[in-house]
């Protein structure tokens, strides 16, 4: 399993840190309880920690691979150290002796070890992007949101040399075919999984009690990355709505944001997470909306227990992760009827869908849940009923029948199957 440019056990919430890190990680341990042996290989961020860890359990492994500057790094410079991490992989195998039977990459920069890998080892690989740079353009608001030449051009490479494309859903499956022009019998379609073992609904009173919501007051949550895609704005906005409508006094709400660095030094703060304390502020809503910053992933099931919604506001999303641990957890989900958001949250059923950047939209679908409890409970219902045919020991199975596939038929470098 390759993840370039992000460990699968860092802490979420981060730059680079989020659904992706969740599926590698998840995915890894389930393989493990099936029987598959499975190393991680990521790039090394952080010289103090150790380069080989068992934290995936199964004698499954994560291995740190140095490659530069033992730091982050900003994706476009991570391209240029891209042999070294291959050379560090081949120098871990032919150590330990190991002979793997197909590699499974993630992102697109993995994607392009993966090429390397397979010519030296002459096994298959399955890629997986998890985003595109292509749809990420065309929902930008500035150029200094945009993806540059290179990752799109990588991402046509990989495209080209993959035996086998996992797209999470329909959608991606399109965007690779009409975006890109990926072969569709290259294309296999298997979702996400979540486990069920770690998130479920948890009952309300307890898990607001953990995450400290102070009694008679209800929490709205935002979960994820910091960033303009993420379309945090739209809803910091619905929520000044929502209290210029008085409905905030007779039901009292506030919005808690989980993700990023709220509390670093000015010069340290993303232009993004500056942006979003300030629209807070010029709104008025400093007591109503908080910046928690990261949490771990251990901590995330109380939290989306204690919520009455969970808000996915993004411009684009090639899945939704967070929208399905919420659901496993009994949570409603008020989504941008965008990418895998379309397709995971059920409309009517198990939350809401919402069209994208439209504050007035947001706060029509949130205000009426939280005067519906009647509902809101039906709707927690369904979306747990729902998740849990998501689950990890149902999906995982479908991965690992795609690996047998391609192992079976074989590969050659003249004809992959």
């Amino acid at each position: 399993m390759l993840s370039y440019h992000t460990c699968p056990l860092a802490t979420l919430g981060g730059k680079d840190t989020g659904g992706m890190n969740v599926y590698v990680r998840d995915l890894t341990r389930e393989l493990g309880r099936l029987g598959v042996h499975v190393d991680v290989f990521t790039r090394s961020q952080d010289e103090h920690v150790p380069h080989v860890l068992h934290d995936l359990g199964y004698g499954n492994r994560v291995v740190h691979v140095p490659a530069g500057p033992e730091i982050p790094l900003p994706k476009k410079e991570l391209a240029g150290y891209l042999p070294q991490y291959v050379e560090g992989i081949l120098t871990f195998a032919a150590d330990k002796n190991l002979r793997y039977d197909v590699i499974h990459s993630h992102y697109w920069l993995s994607g392009l070890a993966a090429r390397d890998l397979r010519a030296s080892w002459n096994i298959p690989f399955i890629q997986m992007f998890h985003t595109l740079g292509k749809m990420k353009n065309r929902v930008a608001n500035s150029t200094a949101e945009m993806e540059g030449e290179y990752r799109l051009e990588g991402e046509r490479v990989v495209i080209h040399e993959a035996d086998k494309i996992v797209a999470a859903t329909l959608a991606e499956q399109a965007q690779l075919q009409f975006l890109y022009g990926a072969p569709k019998e290259k294309i296999t379609v298997v979702p996400p999984g979540v486990d069920t073992s770690r998130f479920y609904p948890i009952p309300a009173d307890e898990a607001r009690a953990v995450v400290g919501v102070p009694p008679g007051e209800r929490l709205l949550l935002y979960v994820g990355r910091i960033e303009p895609l993420k379309g945090v704005d739209t809803l910091i906005r619905a929520i000044a709505l929502m209290r210029q409508e008085g409905l905030l006094s007779v039901y009292p709400h506030y919005l808690a944001i989980i993700g990023g660095d709220p509390d670093v030094s000015p010069e340290d703060m993303t232009a993004e997470m500056a942006r979003l304390q300030a629209l807070s502020a010029s709104l008025g809503l400093g007591d109503l909306v908080v910046f928690l910053g990261k949490r771990s992933q251990d901590s995330l099931a109380y939290y989306y227990s204690a919520a009455e919604v969970v808000v996915v506001p993004s411009h684009y999303e090639s899945f939704g992760m967070v929208a399905l641990e919420a659901m496993a957890c009994g949570t409603p989900v008020v989504a941008s009827q965008v990418g895998g958001l379309a397709f995971l949250v059920q409309d009517g059923i198990t939350g809401f869908h919402v069209p994208d950047g439209n504050p007035d939209a947001l706060c029509d679908a949130l205000s009426r849940l939280i005067m519906s409890p009647g509902l809101r409970r039906k709707m927690a219902e369904n979306a747990a009923a729902y998740a849990l045919g998501y689950a990890w020991e149902k999906v995982a199975p479908r991965l690992t029948d795609l690996y047998e596939q391609l192992i079976v038929c074989g590969y050659t470098d003249s004809k992959p199957c």
